[in-house]
C-alpha cells in the first residue's frame, strides 16, 4: 500500500537521537536551543522557541496574542481542528473566514467581513494550505485595521517563501509563525513544534508559557527578598509568573528534527518534482483538477490535493477511495471543514455560511506525496485515478 504521506528516517538521524541518549541530556539542554536557532536563521526571525507539538504553539501563541473570555480569533475552516480549538483553549471564541477557491487558503475578502462582523476579534490565524502561502500583506493589513494580532498557521509550510522570497516563518506580516513537525510534515520530529516571532517580549512570554509560567532569563523577581540570601541569588528559587504549561520538547526530539532539518532543501525539492509530474499528468484532465494550481515555485508542498467532480463520474468518493485502495494506492481528505464538526455545529457554526470551502470538501481528494516516493509508485497512483475517472 502507498501512503498518502510518510516521513524519511536515515541512519544519521538515527545516530543523532543515539548521541543525545549518550549525552546524558535528555530535556532542556542543548539540542533544543540547537535546533531553535537553526530554525530562526533559515526562516530569517529572531527568535524561535521549540514545544511539544504545533497544537501547542497554536495554544500559546493565542494566548499572547490575547485571545481570552469574550475575545475572538479569526481562522480557515479549511484546516486541522487545532488551528480553530487554539480559541477554544484559551477560553475565547472561534470565527470562521471563508477559503479563496484557487488558493484553498483564507480569502482576505471574507476576512474583512469576519472582522466587520465581529468587533471582539483579538487574532486571525490564516494558514498556509498544503504549503502554499497566503496573501499575507492583505491579511496583515485587514487586521491592522481593526487592531488584531497575526499569527501564521505554517504547519504546512516549512521551506515555503512568499512572493517576495522571503521565507514563510519570518514574521515580516505577522507577530508570530508555528509550526509543527509531526512526521508527515516537511521533517519529522516525532512529535513537535516551533513558534517564530522577531518581538522579544513575545519571545519572553512564550518561554515562560512553556514551562509553567516560570521566571525564564532575567525576569525580575516580584518578591526579591525571598531570591537572595546577603545579596546572594539563592539558587534553588524561582518565581511562577502566571499559569503557564508543561509545553517542553525534548532533546531526542530536537536532535531528530535537527538532524531533519539539515535535508529540509531536499526534501522540498523532491516534494516539487513530484508535484510537477502530478501537475502534468492530471492537468486539463476532465472531471478532475489539481485543487492549487498557483505559487508551484513558493510552496513547502506538504499535500497534494486533486479536485473531482464525483456527481459527474458517478462515483462517490468513498467508493473512489477504496477503489484506489484496492489498486494499492493511499489517499486522504484534507480537510473536513471545522465548522460541520459535531462540537462546532453545537457551538452554532453552519458550514453551509462558507461556501467556497463546502464546495472544496465535495471534491478534494489527496494523493501519496512524500520524500520516497518512486517513480514506479507515481505512475501507479496517476493511472489508478486516471483508470477510474475513464
Amino acid at each position: 500500500m502507498i501512503p498518502y504521506g510518510k516521513h524519511h528516517i536515515d541512519e544519521d538521524d538515527i545516530q543523532a537521537v543515539a548521541d543525545v541518549l549518550r549525552s546524558g541530556v535528555l530535556t532542556q539542554g542543548p539540542a533544543v536551543e540547537a535546533f531553535e536557532q537553526a530554525i530562526a536563521e533559515y526562516v530569517g526571525a529572531k527568535y524561535a522557541l521549540a514545544v511539544s507539538s504545533g497544537t501547542a504553539a497554536l495554544h500559546l501563541a493565542a494566548l499572547v496574542a490575547g485571545v481570552a473570555p469574550g475575545r475572538s480569533l479569526v481562522t480557515s475552516p479549511i484546516t486541522f481542528v487545532a488551528s480553530a480549538n487554539a480559541a477554544m483553549y484559551a477560553g475565547g471564541r472561534v470565527v470562521f473566514a471563508d477559503i479563496d477557491s484557487q488558493t484553498i487558503n483564507m480569502s482576505p475578502d471574507s476576512l474583512k467581513v469576519a472582522l466587520e462582523s465581529n468587533p471582539d476579534v483579538c487574532a486571525v490565524i490564516p494558514v498556509h494550505f498544503a504549503g502554499l502561502p497566503c496573501d499575507m500583506p492583505a491579511i496583515k493589513a485587514a487586521a491592522d485595521r481593526v487592531g488584531a494580532v497575526v499569527i501564521e498557521d505554517a504547519a504546512h509550510a516549512l521551506g515555503a517563501q512568499y512572493s517576495d522570497g522571503q521565507k514563510v516563518g519570518c514574521c515580516a506580516n505577522s507577530l508570530m509563525t508555528t509550526f509543527s513537525f509531526h512526521p508527515v510534515k516537511a521533517i519529522a520530529a516525532g512529535e513537535g513544534g516551533m513558534i517564530t516571532t522577531n518581538d522579544e517580549g513575545v519571545y519572553r512570554r512564550l518561554l515562560r508559557l512553556r514551562s509553567h509560567g516560570i521566571n525564564k532569563l532575567d525576569d525580575p523577581f516580584e518578591i526579591p527578598e525571598q531570591a537572595d540570601t546577603g545579596g546572594v541569588r539563592n539558587p534553588w528559587y524561582y518565581e511562577m509568573k502566571e499559569l503557564g504549561f508543561h509545553y517542553r520538547i525534548t532533546d531526542m526530539q530536537c536532535a531528530l528534527g535537527l538532524s531533519q532539518f539539515k535535508k529540509l532543501d531536499r526534501f522540498i525539492n523532491r516534494r516539487r518534482d513530484l508535484v510537477a509530474r502530478y501537475d502534468e499528468a492530471f492537468v486539463g484532465l476532465a472531471n478532475c483538477r489539481p485543487a492549487q494550481a498557483l505559487g508551484r515555485d513558493q510552496s513547502g508542498h506538504h499535500l497534494y490535493v486533486i479536485r473531482i467532480d464525483f456527481d459527474a463520474i458517478d462515483m462517490t468518493r468513498g467508493q473512489f477511495m477504496l477503489a484506489l485502495k484496492e489498486k494499492g494506492v493511499g489517499s486522504q481528505v484534507h480537510y473536513i471543514p471545522v465548522p460541520a464538526q459535531p462540537y462546532y455545529r453545537k457551538l452554532g457554526h453552519r458550514p453551509d455560511d462558507y461556501p467556497a470551502a463546502q464546495q472544496y470538501y465535495q471534491e478534494a481528494l489527496s494523493l501519496p506525496l512524500f520524500y520516497d516516493l518512486a517513480p514506479d509508485e507515481q505512475e501507479r497512483v496517476i493511472s489508478s485515478v486516471k483508470a477510474l475517472l475513464s
